[in-house]
């Protein structure tokens, strides 16, 4: 490919055309070759369609580049697919006089955890011209000196390569002076200064020369240096170096202050020809910050740091020269030797944080790459991982390692890692770098609720509440979130041809059972089922366990009587016993059975009550009725027996049995007797007839004494002065008007039943219908009327259009419910309030009739 440069110093620019040369290694590398001093963002390739990949997926697959130094001067364009430039490169800066600059780099496609190496050439431009250390320097010639002599230049340093760097040295016109190029053993080209013609002191002291330096570039660049050239009185002996060349081998990191080497120059002279002073001729800019030349003494101290990795060879020219102005050159060689200083340094490009536990052997967790900055064994770094760890490093490519699983991961034994990954040397002593990298393990649902037991036995007592807690299931899952939410059932099943599920229930999220019903354990003994616990996992894993309920019986049944067992048409069983049966003589057997169980069905028998007491004996366990002594004549025909049959719990019940015996000795004489036979009376019989009509008796007493009571309010209520019309006066009052006063009292005549009377509050009430009087009573009013009916007259009809009443009685408190009528008798409540007026003074607050001829008000003050 050819590369094609202009420069215009006129405008200052550099316009750069160029080709990019992309092939393929032999190792599968990328290699692109640009030109130094590229303008930023310029384009160096399109990587994408050289590695191979999708443009339309780079942004997704998290492409990045990770590069070994401190500068990034490449980036990635994933919109385009281009590696653009990020910085200016300068080939210089980077590779000094490397023939070939590579920069060298890794592209990353984290989504397939996959590695690409890129390797881009700088190539070098003309951008540096010839440039002299120092623009001035002086020449000392004896003027004895013969033509001929040559005296060594200083030399132009460009730092470009090839035709770029240094190719000429040109020297001002001159009579005295001619220039040879000279090429040393490195391939440096120097100038000499040669003696064409003898000097004169006297004729001129000074010569001043231009030493002009140009390289091969297009354009060329060049650079001066004046050259002072100083004749001088005779010295014939230049000074000496010992040795032209001075080799020595150091250690890097010595200490400041340290001498390398000390130069020895002699000369035969004497006086100050004689005298010897040491000068650096010759050192690149980063040695003569590390190194200083002692002028005096030659020795060559350290002042810097001499690092190994920096520079591993250093070559220093110096100078000898007398007071007579002649000198000799001699080389110092320094070689560094490198010691383990540097630890690996280990750095993690990629990492996934999470896997899930059923991830397969060789999952990859993370990718790392190891650097060690020093050379030889001490730059050979091995990383490694705990070999207790299920996991594993494999190298990928050069300094790079995958950390993956080697075995089958389980979070319910180890939740999460911590993965130290340790880089260490092969220096001595070897140097080790760790990092650690953190690794939670996600639960997946390979664990099923487990119970603690294969089955389950509880005891409930029967006649337990409805709702009470029976028993609880625990079922563990070592999994985590919603994998170990277990929630508990209760298989299906029948108790007595009876859904299950209406007898017992559990809790899906506890496990606690509970019963649904009373049980009952005359029914059935125990209740088998199975409970399944199952986990909240996708798909969800379960696991059943066996539970039986036993029932444990309570006394709540009482003895039930099999024999003598009663008739069915009202009569009684009859036992027959001889007359002449002897003590001991088994009459019958009274027969009882208990539905409990245990020490609850346990039955004792004794004889509660007899006709004849002492005459007859009970078994206390077997129930049997015996004759305990002779019969008398004494005794009677017909025995009945009373036989209490009580169980053994805890509180005990019992039940009665009646037993009728007759005594007879014959079945005609059984016959006779057993038509006189009746039921025996009851004593308790008559004590309860004679409460009954006790307590009749006492309840009619009551009845009459309030029908009297009843009776005599009535008639005091009528002769009460209600109605006594003689009380009253009406004066000044025409006939008409009582028209509303007969009124009212037919209307209390007729409704009277409509008024409750009690005997305790001196209120009563009137309530009054609807259907009459619903054009001048409010419906179903009740209110409180005093026990006197006062009626007013009206006595002046034209003060200021209002009713004024004057009162039959004084002191009347109205508690504001007043019976109104007008002119025409018609009846009507009262609204508003006034003030009771009886002579001058005021007797209370009063309802008001508005419009009124008559009020009625009713005082509290008496009773009906």
């Amino acid at each position: 490919m050819t590369n094609f440069l202009k420069f215009k110093r006129n405008q200052g620019a550099l316009f750069c055309f160029m080709l990019v040369i992309v092939w393929e290694a032999v190792s599968g590398q990328t290699r692109y070759s640009i030109p130094e001093e590229m303008q930023k963002g310029s384009i160096v390739g399109n990587f994408a369609k050289d590695l191979g990949l999708d443009i339309k997926e780079l942004s997704d697959r998290g492409v990045r580049i990770v590069s070994k130094g401190r500068t990034q001067y490449f980036a990635l364009n994933v919109k385009s697919g281009h590696l653009i430039t990020t910085e200016r490169i300068d080939r210089e800066q980077i590779c000094g006089r490397m023939e070939k600059c590579l920069l060298t780099f890794e592209i990353i496609v984290e989504e397939k955890m996959k590695l690409y190496r890129v390797e881009v050439e700088i190539t070098d431009i003309n951008d540096n011209a010839p440039n002299f250390q120092a623009g001035e320097s002086e020449v000392k010639i004896s003027e004895i000196t013969a033509p001929g002599s040559r005296y060594p230049l200083q030399e132009a340093q460009d730092p470009d390569l090839g035709i770029n760097s240094l190719q000429s040295y040109h020297l001002s016109s001159n009579r005295h002076f001619s220039l040879v190029l000279q090429t040393g053993s490195d391939g440096v080209k120097y100038a000499e200064l040669v003696l064409e013609k003898s000097l004169d002191r006297e004729e001129q002291a000074v010569h001043n020369l231009i030493l002009t330096a140009t390289d091969g570039g297009n354009p060329v660049r060049s650079g001066t240096a004046q050259i002072h050239v100083i004749v001088l009185d005779a010295n014939d002996n230049a000074p000496v170096f010992s040795q032209p060349i001075y080799k020595v081998n150091v250690l890097e990191n010595m200490p400041a202050g340290s001498t390398m080497v000390t130069v020895t120059a002699t000369d035969l002279d004497e006086g100050i020809h004689q005298e010897v002073k040491y000068s650096i001729r010759k050192i690149a800019n980063k040695a003569s910050q590390i190194f200083h030349l002692d002028s005096r003494t030659g020795e060559l101290l350290v002042v810097g740091n001499v690092d190994f990795e920096e520079a591993a060879l250093y070559e220093i020219e110096v100078q000898a020269h007398d007071g007579g102005g002649l000198l000799d050159r001699c080389k110092i060689v320094i070689v560094v030797s490198d010691v383990n200083d540097n630890a690996p340094e280990l750095t993690i490009t990629s990492l996934l944080n999470s896997i899930p536990e059923d991830s397969p052997p060789g999952t990859v967790i993370a990718l790392l790459n190891v650097q060690d900055l020093d050379s030889g064994e001490n730059g050979k770094v091995t990383c490694s991982v705990a070999s207790n760890l299920p996991f594993q490093l494999r190298k990928s490519l050069d300094n790079y390692y995958s950390l993956v699983t080697d075995r089958a991961l389980d979070r319910e034994q180890v939740a999460a890692y911590n993965i130290t990954v340790t880089a260490t040397d092969n220096g001595t002593p070897p140097l080790s770098t760790a990092t650690t990298i953190p690794l939670q393990i996600l639960d997946t649902n390979d664990n099923g609720p487990l119970f603690d037991k294969t089955s389950y036995t509880a005891y409930v007592t029967e006649n337990n509440p409805r709702g009470a807690s029976v028993f609880s299931l625990k079922a563990n899952d070592p999994d985590e979130g919603e994998n170990a939410r277990v929630t508990y059932s209760v298989t299906e099943d029948q108790i007595q041809e009876v859904p299950l599920s209406s007898s017992i229930s559990i809790n899906s999220e506890t496990g606690a059972l509970y019963a649904l019903r009373s049980f009952d354990y005359e029914q059935f003994r125990e209740i088998r089922f199975q409970v399944q616990a199952q986990d909240g996992g996708s798909p969800p894993l379960s696991s059943n366990v066996s539970v039986t309920l036993f029932l444990l019986d309570q006394n709540d049944n009482s003895p039930h009587i099999l024999h003598p067992s009663f008739p069915t048409d009202g009569s009684t069983g009859v036992e027959l016993a001889p007359r002449s049966s002897e003590p001991g003589y088994l009459v019958t057997k009274v027969v009882a059975v208990d539905a409990d169980s245990g020490q609850n069905a346990w039955l004792s028998y004794q004889l509660l009550k007899a006709t004849e007491p002492g005459l007859f004996s009970v078994g206390l366990h077997s129930g049997e009725i015996r004759t305990a002594r002779y019969f008398l004549d004494k005794d009677a025909l017909k025995q009945s027996l009373v036989v209490l049959v009580k169980d053994n719990g805890q509180p005990p019940l019992s039940s009665t049995a009646t037993v009728t015996v007759v005594v007879a000795d014959s079945i005609p004489e059984i016959l006779s007797d057993l038509s006189s036979l009746s039921a025996p009376v009851d004593p308790q019989s008559s004590l309860t007839l004679y409460l009954v009509i006790a307590v009749a008796s006492v309840s009619c007493l009551f009845f009459t004494f309030l029908i009297v009571l009843v009776a005599l309010r009535l008639r005091r209520w009528r002769n009460s002065q209600l109605f006594d019309s003689s009380s009253v006066t009406f004066s000044g009052v025409p006939v008409s008007q009582f028209v509303g006063l007969d009124g009212v009292r037919a209307f209390l005549h007729s409704y009277s039943h409509e008024v409750s009377l009690t005997t305790d509050s001196r209120k009563s009430q009137f309530n009054f219908p609807k259907s009459n009087y619903a054009n001048t009573l409010t419906s179903q009013h009740s209110c409180e009327i005093k026990d006197h009916i006062l009626i007013t007259e009206e006595l002046d009809n034209n003060r200021d259009q209002k009713n004024d009443f004057t009162f039959l009685q004084s002191n009347v408190h109205v508690d504001g419910n007043i019976l109104c009528s007008d002119s025409a008798g018609t009846l009507f409540m009262g609204n508003g309030t006034s003030s009771l007026r009886g002579g001058t003074e005021t007797a209370g607050e009063v309802s008001f009739c508005f419009g009124a001829s008559y009020a009625i008000f009713i005082d509290s003050t008496q009773s009906l």
